[in-house]
């Protein structure tokens, strides 16, 4: 763990100085004072350049962001709760419900908020049924996980079908690429949701921070410390896969985030809920925005988020499994 003055510093500038450049970097590049007149309201500013920076840059910039922090926090809460490194939304089912929300209003043609609304919608879908299982055979780590599989499963067999019976030449396209995940199609239409989930969802974890530590806990611990988990567990869930939700409706299918970047922050600033949480949530959202930068200035076309996080999550969950191994001193 380094120094946490330093730590605390990078943590805080980062996401910021990312998001700046978000604004002037691109194909079509801005200089910074002209990007900064453009977000005053400068009026010697081209419209072309002022169209870019607050209609298309500032709302995706946002959004990535949000979605990064989201998916970043969400991942290290999970993780905590099941005392398992290796999840993430995709083990509730949650990933799996938002694309099939997604591919189904894609089906029918619908617009891009129906779209996002669908997702968000059948993204609680899934958490409610892992939750009618957990209710129906008790709210222990190993039956939520159980019953997300399951329900993954399940909706990930509905997508095939979806898909399967999709239009080749109109909806199939069109459902493929929202699995790539992206946000080249943010605009401010987008934002309020997210936005509001976004706040809401992150102050309510980041003021109950402390007690995510306990879950970490077996239930007969936390009941010897007067702590109820269960009731605990199911609340940070349920946030969690607001953010989640939120998150997947906007930007498509982003994997690995919430996977490997609690697993940095961890590395960071230690395994203390307290911590680690705000610190998840400013790599995440920094991480995000780097990314994006590099999906849309990499080539000529877009890389598609989903590609790129894989593409590079991957290989760095490799290098940080292979340290926890030799820090086990399980590594030959």
């Amino acid at each position: 763990m380094s120094d946490p003055r330093r730590t605390a510093w990078i943590l805080l500038v980062l996401p910021v100085l990312l998001f700046a450049a978000s604004l002037f970097v691109g194909r079509y590049g801005i200089a910074p004072a002209e990007a900064l007149r453009a977000l005053l309201g400068g009026d010697d500013v081209p419209d072309v350049v002022r169209s870019l920076i607050l209609r298309v840059r500032l709302p995706r910039a946002l959004a990535a962001a949000c979605v990064g922090a989201n998916l970043a926090v969400s991942g290290a809460v999970f993780q905590g709760i099941f005392r398992n490194p290796l999840v993430d939304a995709r083990i509730l089912g949650i990933s799996g419900g938002a694309a099939f929300g997604a591919a189904l209003a894609l089906l029918v043609s619908a617009g891009p908020l129906a779209v996002q609304g669908t997702s968000f919608a059948f993204a609680l879908v899934a958490v409610g049924l892992v939750a009618l299982i957990g209710w129906r055979f008790g709210a222990g780590a190993l039956v939520l996980i159980v019953g997300g599989v399951l329900i993954s499963a399940l909706f990930t067999a509905l997508l095939g079908l979806i898909q399967y019976v999709a239009d080749p030449l109109s909806s199939l396209p069109a459902i493929t690429y929202w699995l790539l995940g992206g946000l080249g199609g943010t605009r401010w239409i987008d934002l309020p949701a997210l936005l509001a989930i976004t706040s809401g969802g992150l102050i309510v974890l980041m003021l109950t921070r402390w007690r995510v530590n306990l879950l970490t806990l077996s239930d007969a611990e936390a009941a010897a410390l007067g702590v109820r988990s269960g009731g605990l567990r199911a609340a940070a869930i349920f946030v969690g896969a607001l953010l989640v939700a939120a998150s997947v409706s906007t930007a498509g299918m982003v994997g690995w985030i919430g996977l490997v970047v609690p697993h940095l922050a961890r590395g960071w600033v230690g395994p203390d809920h307290a911590r680690l949480l705000p610190a998840s949530a400013a790599l995440g959202a920094a991480t995000l925005l780097g990314l994006d930068i590099i999906a849309r200035t990499a080539i000529s076309s877009e890389i598609p988020l989903g590609v790129l996080t894989g593409l590079i999550g991957v290989p760095a969950f490799f290098v940080l499994f292979a340290q926890f191994l030799r820090a086990r001193e399980e590594m030959r």
